[in-house]
Parts: C-alpha cells; structure tokens; sequence
C-alpha cells in the first residue's frame, strides 16, 4: 500500500508556514512510501496550536474526531460495526432517511468463530473493509473479541468464544483483512467486559493471572500478530479504574509490554475523567454526549476538550501527553484512508454476499442427528416450517451491531428457495414475541421504572399463544417433516416486560428458558410428528433438558447473516455438510457455568471473578461437570477417524502430526484440535487448554497429515507470584481430538 500524505496549505488562525516548510512537504509527499514518516509526523506536531491538537482527541460528532483544516488534516471517521457498516448518521445519532447506505450483512461474530475457518476470519475482514472503505469510513469498530464468560450476556452474539486462542486466532484473520483495504480495526472492548448489566459502572476484582492468561490474549494477537492501528477502551472498571483510562491496562501493558504505538478510542462514553484520561492511555474520546444531551452535544465540554486545556494550561499536566495521542492519531491516519489513497471499495457485491454465505455455511453447528438430517427432497410432498424466527429478520437488530442490509434470505425463505416447485411448504408462527401483562398485576409504579432485580424475581411468562400453538400442531400432523425455527430474538423493540428475553446491547438476559412458550411447542410437534428438525438462533444455548432427549436433530444456527436462510436450507437437505464446532460450552441452565456457581454475575457494584481462570470448558472438563455439548463440539454427515500422531521436539517447539481420514461417502471438514495439560505443574492448571487447530477439508477417503506447532507460549502460564509468564519444565501431555470432551490422540512428551 503506498501512504500519501496530503498537506493542504491555507492561512488561518492567524499562522503561516514558510516557503521552507512548503516545500519540505511537497517533498515529503513525494518521496512516501508504505512506511509511516515519524519525522513527518513529528513536524506537523510542531505546527499545531494547543487548540488544534486538542481538537484531534476528542469528538467532533457522533462518528468523527476533530481534524486540523489548516494543515490539510481531516476529520477521522468511524462506524459500527463489527459484521456490518453501519447506518450512515452524519453529524447527529439519527440515521440519514433515505441515504444510499445498504450493506452487506454478514454472520455475527460467533457464528464466524464457529467456523474454526482462519481463511474465513481474513475474508470477513477484508469484506468489511471494502466496504466501510466505499462507504468513506476510516475506522471500523471490531472485532468484538471479549470472552463469553456467561451464557446470559446479551451481547455474546459479537463476540468469539469462550477461548482465549481461538479468540486471537479468528480476530487476527479478521484485522488483517480489515486493514489490507487501508481500513483500521478497532478491537473492543478492553478488557474484562463482559456483561452488559450496569456496564458503565460495574468493577470488575480480578486477579491479573486470569487477566493474563483469559481476558488479555486476544488483544495482545491482535496487537502484536495483528498489528491493530486502534484498540476501544471498555466501561467497566477493572480492580477499581476505568478500562478506558487505566494505568496497568494501557500505559503498562498494552503500550508498554505489547508495543502498541495505535490510538486508544474511547468505547461511547466511557471516558469519566479528564486528569486519568490524559496521562493513562486514552488518545480519542468518543461519545461522551450519549450521557449528556446528544440532541446537543457540546463537543468543546468533553474530558478531553476545555476541561483538558486547563489542566495543561495551569501546568497540572504536561502538553507532552497530548503530544503522544496526536502522534498517535496521525500514525493512524497514515495507515489508513484517512491519508492515503487505498483505490476505490464495493458494497453489496456478489463476492461479498458469498463470503457471508460460506461464513453461514460453516459456522452453523449440528448439534444432534439420529439419522433424521440430512432431509430427502425426493421423499417430501408436504413440509411445515414452524416458528416465528422462520420469518424474522435481524440485520437491523440488536444495538451498535444492527447493519442496513441490502437484503436478508430468512429460514423460510432459503427453504422455499430450495424446495421449488417439488415440494409443497406450509408455514405456521407457532408462537409469538409476548408477555401476559396479567402475571405482574401486583407489581405497582411504572414497569419502565422497576429495577433489574424486581423482574429477576418475576417468573417471565413463558406460555404459549394456544391459538398459534394450536395452528403449528395442526400442519405439524398433516407434514411428511417438520423443520422447526426458533431460540433467542435479537433487537431492542418489545413489549415492557421485554428484558432479559433477548439478545442485546445494553442488557443481559435473565436466563437460558425457552422464551414464549417454545419449549412445550417443540415437545408437542414431536409428539405430533417424529420427522422433526429442530433450529434454533442465538447467541448463546437454551435450557435443553426437557426438550432434547425426544428431538431427533438440532441445529444450532446462531445470526448467520444475509444469506442465513439459505444455508441452514442447505445443510438441512444435504447440500452442504455441517462443518461448525462450538466455540462456547453448551451446558443446560447458566447457573452451571462458574461465572455463577463460583464467582459472579452480573454483581452489584462489583462483580468478583472467583473463578479466576476456570471459564468455559477449562472448568466443566478439569471439574468434570455434567454438559450437552462440550466445547469444540459439531456433528457432520461423514465419519473422519483420527490416527498416527507423532511428536518432535526442538528447542521447546513441539511439532505435533496425526493423521485425519474420511471414512464416509462424501466430502466433509474436522476440526483438528491441540490440547495442551502439565501432568505435575507447580500451580494450579487446568486439565486442558486449546493450544492449537486446523480445519481441513476431505473428499470422500481422501487422508491428510495435519501439522500444528506449539511454541513456548503454548506451555507458559501466568505466574501468580512473579507476574511473569512462566514455562515450567515437566512432563505435558498432548492431546488430539475433535472436542474437548472428545480426544482421539495423546502423547507425552518432556521440556
């Protein structure tokens, strides 16, 4: 990529350059190459006012920091979101009517997890890129990489995975994607934000192990593989101090240790002081208004703005620091669009719409089949699809994330689509998005005012529409088969009693029931028709027990997109084979998970991470916990066996070999997993750890040998003591499978 800098002379404000300067300028600008020009930058520093370098760290709308006209310095422009570009605001945080913004709409973060697909991670980035990049965007604000600690929070639908490794790995994929089309990605939200309940309060009590070795891992990927040119602060705080302006966070580790030399940018209003927002790491604040007036911001009142200008002004603060963030932001704006001319983008183009679609594809998980899937066309004359996410449409759902999709193929509709004229497709909603406003009749004051606690308390109703109900039973007796969609809701809209239920930014739900009276719908249609299929979307598991022993199949489909609904049409009739593996455990009820059973959520005032380092599977399997379906887990419609593994040692990189065979009929794809366990370590460890994966496709009795390095990363932990990580000698064993709860392989082996 070649970096141009454009230096627009004008006479303003009172200062001139010089005919020198000029032309050191149009040297510079002549002689760029891919290479940021630190002397470059350093001399337009030289050349700002105090009035000028703080207009640059703080917001000059809803979607922009401030530029400096006079040198030729525009305004850097952001948008959401993290599988989407979002709505195009202007300079307010109402949507532009009628604005030629559509987009292309991809699956949502988990599901692209679920792909196990590094390749996808790089083009699902490289699509956004493009077309935040058509769309005159010059940061976009992904990947969200926070882990999934509870099952309930309502934004894990963004996010990855339970796993540090397979965070960082997809997330890598993803920014570099994202920044090869001269777009910087802004991985969020750092750190330990992982609730939404109280977010702009709560204070996270952690231990700086567990920090290290769950929450840290994948910023540092993609800080230090990666090569991020921004990183959003968070809400919370963590140990009693902000994220966005935390001193360990930021000054020590992120810019210290791991050598991030990109901007820090405030998550929407979470900068809540201006002295520690100075010297401990914010470089751009964003948002501050949404806690304000953003009918009528006044961007000059910011943290970073006057109140900063004083602080330097007195002397309480030394100008040096503002220096450092413009520095920064100027780096940025070298790299990317901001400064630079990286060619022309594309939006809602026909490659995009089949990276979406190849991301639905592989990250839909098949989670049970009895034989039932794949479905035979040719022995089908009537099939009833039943459930109101049938026909539901979520690109413009769910908070920050929503993206105004050129389109959006439904479950339904990919099944029409695929069906044709051959067979006849009947339809029922089964069930409806409501609540029996009867059930809260001794609830007094205004259900908009009643506090998060009173409807914890409150059984939220879960019966059935009978009327709906009654309609879906009818066509489910009359069907040959039944393919049944349901599971979460995503968006904001509802009835008052709507929290809790749903998949949301800024809210939490309460637990993982069947909302709406899904659970006694899908046991009735089983009952009524034994060639049922079962799809639910999500970003998270629901409560399985009293469901699915009697289910014959069960897709787990998340948000996958615009073309979602032809994909989950394709795997559930054969033409595709399901190659999605969770990224998340699905136990039955949240309070199983140990952000529950051991440490906290979502808290009050302070959430304690008792469980330290045993999140997800790290705790169910060392503790060996009842679950469904165990991390890493996903069916297909072929057998692979595993054989052959080999170890070889050099210099404590071990290379590890095994052997995957396709035993079936048809082509298909596994997972390969690396697991890693210290047999006698000093502290305490987990009795596995994902330290490595490939995923690799297979044609019908077609054999492969699979190479995974582990370096000394992959042996390390974060010392308690030392505040180091550690590679400790010893035995450890190597583990190979397709789950965590399913290892094929395991050696020995001694460092």
């Amino acid at each position: 990529m070649k970096n141009i800098l454009l230096i627009l002379i004008t006479f303003t404000y009172g200062i001139t350059l010089s005919a020198c300067e000029v032309n050191q300028y149009e040297s510079d600008r002549a002689s760029a190459t891919s290479e940021v020009s630190e002397a470059n930058i350093d001399s337009l520093v030289s050349l700002m006012t105090l009035d000028e370098k703080i207009g640059m760290i703080h917001a000059s709308s809803s979607f922009t920091s401030g530029g400096v006209p006079r040198l030729g310095i525009p305004e850097l422009v952001f948008s959401d979101g993290p599988h989407g570009v979002r709505h195009e605001h202007g300079r307010g945080w109402h949507a532009i009517e009628g604005y030629d913004d559509r987009s292309t709409y991809l699956p949502v973060g988990i599901n692209l997890a679920s792909t196990w697909n590094r390749d996808l991670g790089y083009q699902f980035g490289e699509v956004l890129g493009n077309e935040a990049k058509e769309r005159g965007k010059n940061v976009l604000l992904g990947p969200g990489i926070n882990i999934i600690r509870s099952p309930l929070n309502g934004r894990n639908f963004e996010y990855l995975s339970e796993d540090p490794y397979l965070t960082g790995e997809m997330a890598v994929g993803y920014v570099l994607g994202l920044q090869e089309q001269g777009i910087a990605a802004c991985p969020k939200h750092y750190a330990a934000n992982n609730q939404e309940t109280d977010r702009h309060n709560i204070d996270v009590i952690i231990s700086k192990r567990a920090l290290h070795e769950i929450y840290f891992p994948a910023f540092r990927d993609v800080v230090v593989d990666g090569g991020a040119w921004s990183i959003m602060g968070a809400y919370n705080k963590i140990n009693g101090q902000y994220t966005t302006h935390h001193e360990y966070l930021n000054n020590e580790i992120l810019k210290g240790k791991w050598g991030f030399d990109g901007v820090v940018v405030s998550d929407w209003a979470s900068v809540k002081d201006t002295r520690e927002a100075l010297i401990y790491g914010t470089d751009i604040e964003m948002g501050t208004e949404l806690l304000r007036d953003f009918d009528n911001p006044v961007y000059e009142e910011f943290y970073m703005a006057n109140p900063a200008k004083e602080m330097i002004e007195s002397g309480e603060i030394d100008e040096k620091y503002v220096d450092d963030k413009v520095r920064r932001i100027l780096r940025l704006m070298y790299r990317s669009t901001a400064l630079t001319d990286h060619g022309p983008g594309q939006r809602n183009v026909e490659e995009h719409q089949q990276v979406a679609l190849e991301v639905a594809r592989e990250g839909i998980v098949l989670l049970k089949n009895d034989g039932l899937l794949p479905l035979a066309k040719n022995e089908i004359e009537t099939l009833a699809v039943i459930g109101h996410n049938a026909t539901r449409k979520y690109a413009e759902r769910g908070g920050s994330s929503q993206v105004p999709a050129l389109y959006e193929i439904t479950p339904l509709e990919g099944i029409e689509n695929l069906m044709g004229d051959d067979v006849e497709v009947i339809y029922a909603e089964g069930y409806e998005p409501y609540y029996d406003e009867s059930l809260f009749a001794d609830i007094t004051g205004d259900a908009a005012s009643q506090s998060r606690e009173n409807v914890r308390e409150v059984e939220l109703a879960r019966s059935a529409n009978e009327q709906l109900m009654q309609e879906a039973i009818e066509l489910a007796e009359l069907a040959d088969a039944v393919i049944f969609v349901g599971g979460w809701i995503k968006g904001h809209e509802g009835m008052p009693w709507g929290e809790g239920t749903y998949d949301a930014e800024a809210r939490d739900k309460l637990n993982l029931k069947l909302i709406f009276g899904q659970e006694e719908l899908i046991q009735r249609i089983n009952e009524a028709n034994d060639n049922t299929a079962i799809v639910l979307m999500g970003g998270s598991n629901v409560e399985m027990e009293n469901w699915l022993p009697d289910s014959r199949a069960y897709l787990h489909a998340w948000y996958p997109g615009m073309e979602g609904g032809t994909a989950i049409a394709e795997i559930l009739f054969g033409e595709v084979n399901p190659s999605g593996k969770l990224p998340m455990t699905f136990s039955n009820a949240h309070t199983d998970y140990p952000s529950h059973s051991i440490g906290e959520f979502p808290g009050d005032g302070t959430v304690d991470y008792a469980e330290d380092i045993y999140v997800g599977y790290r705790y169910f399997d060392t503790h060996d916990r009842d679950i469904f379906f165990p991390f890493g887990f996903g069916l297909s419609y072929t057998t692979i066996e595993f054989s052959d593994m080999d170890l070889t040692v050099n210099d404590d990189v071990v290379l590890v070999q095994s052997t995957i065979t396709n035993t079936g009929d048809r082509e298909g794809a596994e997972v390969v997993q690396v697991y890693v366990h210290h047999k006698d370590p000093s502290v305490d460890r987990p009795i596995r750890e994902l330290k490595g994966f490939e995923k690799v496709h297979l044609d019908a009795g077609e054999s492969v040998t699979v190479e995974i390095e582990l370096d000394e990363m992959a042996f390390s932990y974060f010392h308690p003591d030392q505040l180091e990580w550690v590679m400790e000698p010893g035995e450890y064993q190597i583990q190979v499978g397709n789950s965590s709860r399913d290892i094929k392989l395991t050696q020995n082996v001694e460092l």
